[in-house]
């Protein structure tokens, strides 16, 4: 087959690779939709989805033990069920609306997604995967990211609802602040890997870990700069496709159901889609760049070659691992505050990132100089700093905030002389 591919010309080569990440995307879909439904109600100790796709077999079937008996998967096609119920529900359109925006905002939602997948790679091939191994792979997926907000936004505008407006305009103020955190945890990848293509990635995580344990893979989650990166990248890229509890888009309790309350029938059903197509994709990025691609962690001849014929297989279970995340966050965290959002993004997110990446260029640059032990040492007296300097900006901080309230001290009731609670006045007023 990779002989045959190779044959055929750029065009046809590129239509096939394309096909290749368009049709999993829209086939694992509702099988990613049911899998969301039965996973939260497990956490939730609930029951789930269970009645669709359920058969009971006649009273003429061969095996006499199952006649009348009936057989449940699971509820597998309720989300088909629920496909074709917003397929035949009535298609309203409001009357005072931007039509043209109106209508191409669902399909810029969906873009994104497809976009985003044509430099992931999926399997060590080259000539299947990815589309196009571009030297800027990590560019282009922020560049095509930041473009997904155009259709909450658009949605938003178009409706001519000011609920919805009001959901448009939050989703595009949660993505600049969430960005600049990803853009910076992937800069202190792209400077430990020397690389922006997403293949070279993959390749730089199959050498020994930290350079010292050959039969373990260095996947970048295992390394400390990594390992930070990849938690500030997760926590981002849950914001960036709006899931909660960084849902304020789709504040339903302020909004009434956020940028998508206009829309109704399939075009209501795209955005379904291009939500859960984008969480998807961005699963297989964390896979790429954080887990090691479509490898396995053991640097054993055997296993690398068993890697090497499933990676498709593997690299689709990571896939799912990272995916049920995005589930479990839902399940388990309440909706944060548009403030908590801001304060998450800016105050804490943004300058960990950017000081992790200060720590891995001065340990490239250690390394290369001096030594790799010298580069580790590097390491941990970067990260010692950091703390050390963290303690002093809260200390100095939380001094500031009691200087402005001044000090208070409650006295707690004396049962046995029945007296009342006294609450001292602050040293300092408040208003001052």
């Amino acid at each position: 087959m990779t002989e045959w591919l190779l044959q055929q010309n750029d065009i046809v080569k590129a239509l096939i690779r394309a096909a290749l990440i368009v049709v999993p995307i829209l086939t694992l879909v509702p099988g990613l939709i049911w899998w969301e439904r039965r996973l939260l109600s497990w956490m939730q100790d609930r029951i789930g989805p269970n009645r669709v796709a359920t058969f009971t077999f006649s009273q003429k079937f061969p095996i006499a033990g199952l006649r009348g008996k009936k057989l449940r998967i699971f509820g597998l096609l309720q989300p088909i069920a629920d496909g074709v119920k917003l397929f035949f529900k009535e298609d309203i359109t409001p009357a005072s609306i931007d039509k043209m925006i109106y209508f191409i905002a669902p399909a810029l939602a969906l873009f994104p997604a497809f976009a985003i997948g044509a430099t992931m790679p999926w399997g060590p091939n080259l000539a299947w995967t990815p589309v196009a191994d571009v030297n800027i792979g990590i560019l282009y997926m922020l560049a095509i990211s930041s473009l997904g907000v155009y259709g909450v936004v658009l949605a938003g505008y178009a409706s001519n609802n000011k609920y919805s407006l009001l959901g448009g305009l939050r989703a595009s103020a949660q993505l600049i602040s969430y960005e600049l955190a990803m853009g910076m945890s992937l800069a202190a990848i792209v400077v430990v890997t020397g690389s922006l293509k997403m293949t070279e990635m993959v390749t730089a995580q199959q050498g020994p870990w930290l350079g010292l344990v050959a039969w373990f893979q260095n996947w970048n989650l295992f390394t400390p700069t990594g390992f930070i990166a990849g938690i500030i990248f997760l926590i981002c890229m849950v914001a960036e496709t709006n899931r909660a509890p960084f849902d304020l888009p789709e504040a339903e309790n302020e909004l009434i159901a956020g940028y998508h309350t206009e829309y109704s029938s399939m075009k209501f059903a795209v955005f379904f889609m291009g939500e859960y197509a984008t969480m998807m994709i961005f699963s297989g990025i964390f896979a790429v760049v954080f887990l090691g691609g479509y490898n396995l962690p053991i640097n054993v001849a055997a296993v690398t070659e068993f890697a090497t014929v499933a990676a498709p297989l593997i690299f689709m279970v990571k896939v799912a691992a990272v995916f049920s995340i995005f589930i479990w966050l839902r399940a388990t965290l309440p909706r944060l505050r548009y403030d908590q959002l801001m304060n998450l993004g800016w105050k804490s997110l943004l300058p960990l990132a950017v000081a992790n990446f200060i720590i891995a260029a001065v340990y490239v640059l250690v390394s290369e100089v001096y030594s790799p032990a010298a580069g580790a040492f590097s390491w941990i007296a970067s990260f010692v700093l950091l703390y050390i300097l963290w303690s002093a900006l809260k200390a100095a901080g939380s001094k500031s905030l009691n200087k402005q309230l001044g000090k208070r001290t409650v006295t707690l009731v004396n049962p046995s002389a029945g007296g009342v609670p006294e609450i001292a006045e602050p040293a300092v007023s408040p208003g001052t």
